[in-house]
């Protein structure tokens, strides 16, 4: 039986082992190892409330991820708190998928969102998330744009 919970500190090695496979599934270039970096970001921003987690197990097997920070830049008029929920670490073991795993995990986090007073909840979606995240409402900004720094 598949069930969901927070993540708390005990599951984070696993968390971060199942974020690694998921970027290099997505097919990232390893050139450093990511490992110390992202416990350093979940240890602090699992803190102050900032990143927030749900996990799905079969047991206490970790089978699915999902991960939001939540940011704050200046109120504008369509979000007057100026926060928005920026997801990653949308996973689910590939023998998973397909049972509405993701779908509960995304929809555990928009609530996440919606109660730390986001105004929207935003992700760069891979090719195979697409259909999920329009599924769920989530529509395409083509005026997103981004410069690597």
């Amino acid at each position: 039986m598949i069930t969901y919970r927070k993540m708390s500190s005990v599951e984070l090695d696993r968390f971060i082992e199942m974020r690694i496979k998921q970027l290099r599934e997505e097919g990232a270039k390893e050139n450093i190892d990511l490992t110390p970096a992202l416990r350093d970001y979940y240890i602090r921003h699992m803190a102050d409330g900032t990143f927030i987690s749900w996990l799905a197990f079969d047991n206490e097997r970790i089978i699915g991820t999902s991960g939001m920070s939540v940011v704050e830049k200046p109120p504008y008029f369509g979000c007057p708190t100026g926060k928005l929920g920026l997801l990653s670490g949308m996973f689910t073991d590939k023998e998973y998928r397909r049972q509405g795993i993701a779908r509960e995990l995304l929809s555990r986090v928009v609530d996440e969102a919606r109660k730390a007073g986001c105004g929207s909840v935003q992700i760069t979606a891979s090719d195979m998330g697409v259909l999920l995240y329009t599924d769920f409402g989530f529509v395409k900004n083509d005026n997103f744009m981004q410069y690597k720094l």
